[in-house]
């Protein structure tokens, strides 16, 4: 079999009508468009969204809001995720964790702006975080377990 010799089955399409080529033909004169009107006329069609000249929809309602393309989106970790890998052996509680090593650990999936630590649960361990961002409430909390934080 070669690919240059590839057919079609017999019948399998249909070649397109040829509108307009007679009235012997039947769809020949107004080529099966009927009579006049704006659907007659070759490259004029209603919108989609036409709504009969009423005032569409999407110009009723006002627009608000704004997307800051600027925008700095951080990878968040709650204490208590950081306590339940050091128990699981994912992170090595003696290391530094980073953002890098959060990766290597396969607990997030990308970097995003940076890392940015949340108070949600305990911790119990001492551990060295580095990180772009937390809340005083989870730096409160990592000094207490005997922990320090300090920026990236």
């Amino acid at each position: 079999m070669k690919l240059n010799a590839l057919m079609d089955n017999l019948g399998a399409r249909q070649s397109a009508a040829r509108v307009g080529r007679g009235i012997g033909s039947g769809s020949g004169k107004t080529a099966g468009r009927g009579h006049k009107g704006q659907k007659a006329r070759s490259g004029s069609r209603k919108q989609a969204t036409f709504q009969g000249g009423q005032m569409p929809i999407l110009r009723r309602f006002p627009k608000f809001g704004f997307n800051n393309p600027f925008a700095k989106e951080y990878v968040t970790i709650n204490l208590g995720d950081i306590e339940k890998f050091i128990a699981a052996g994912k992170i090595d509680a003696l290391k530094d964790i980073t953002i890098d090593s959060l990766m290597a650990a396969k607990i997030i999936n990308r970097k995003m702006s940076g890392l940015k630590v949340l108070a949600k649960g305990e911790i119990k361990s001492a551990v060295n975080v580095v990180a772009d961002k937390w809340s005083k409430s989870a730096e409160a909390a990592i000094v207490k377990a005997g922990g320090s934080i300090k920026n990236n």
